[in-house]
């Protein structure tokens, strides 16, 4: 199985991709992941990227698809891949249609977790981090005990700087402005599987297997 998977932040995308690699036990590859593999071998690929990252400046499209090209043509690739956080933009998108083209790699879905932006909000505000143990609580799904007290280890609990409203806000305007794009093209390709990712996690699970069986 050969996939992307896309959704906003919050949209529950590791969790996902977790399950994901559990059934098809493919390699679940990131951008971030890439860049990181080149830069610590040393690539000529990964030195240009840091080039352009030293510089302060994006590194280019035609470079980011180089990156891609190299690891999906690796032999891990060759029965299935679970592509996550690109393309991440159309001209991307483009640039990774014409590769698959050329190299015969083949793509079978895009994986679309679509989540409303309101419970979304609801649900990322709401997450407190223990300090000391890092266990993850609800202020209203799955509150601890005492408020503001780690139930394992009497920790203090904090809300992350990016966890809030104004912060998460900012992050889905930038991903609505790049990313839904992306879904509209492949859209048009026929490649796009909608989830619905307001459910619980075993439901969201579940239709998304469903949906990769029924057009599969």
């Amino acid at each position: 199985m050969k996939l992307i998977i896309v959704g906003a932040p919050g949209a529950g995308k590791g969790t996902m991709s977790e399950e994901l690699v559990k059934k098809y036990n493919f390699p679940h590859i990131s951008t971030g992941d890439m860049f990181r593999d080149h830069l610590a071998r040393k690539t000529e690929l990964g030195l240009t990227a840091k080039g352009y990252m030293d510089r302060g400046e994006l590194v280019p499209d035609s470079l980011t698809i180089q990156l891609v090209k190299e690891r999906l043509t690796r032999p891990d690739c060759k029965d299935g891949y679970l592509l996550d956080g690109f393309p991440r933009n159309e001209a991307q998108a483009e640039f990774f249609m014409n590769m698959l083209e050329e190299t015969n790699l083949g793509l079978d879905a895009v994986l679309y977790l679509d989540v409303d932006f309101d419970k979304l909000i609801k649900r990322i505000t709401g997450r407190r981090i223990c300090k000391e143990c890092k266990s993850v609580y609800h202020i209203e799904f799955s509150p601890s005990k005492e408020e503001g007290i780690c139930d394992n280890c009497g920790g203090e609990l904090y809300q992350r700087a990016d966890d809030t409203e104004e912060a998460l806000k900012q992050r889905l305007t930038a991903y609505s402005a790049e990313t839904m794009p992306v879904i509209n093209f492949f859209e048009k390709l026929g490649y796009v599987r909608h989830v619905n990712a307001n459910q619980s996690i075993e439901k969201v699970t579940e239709d998304m297997f469903k949906s990769l069986e029924e057009n599969n």
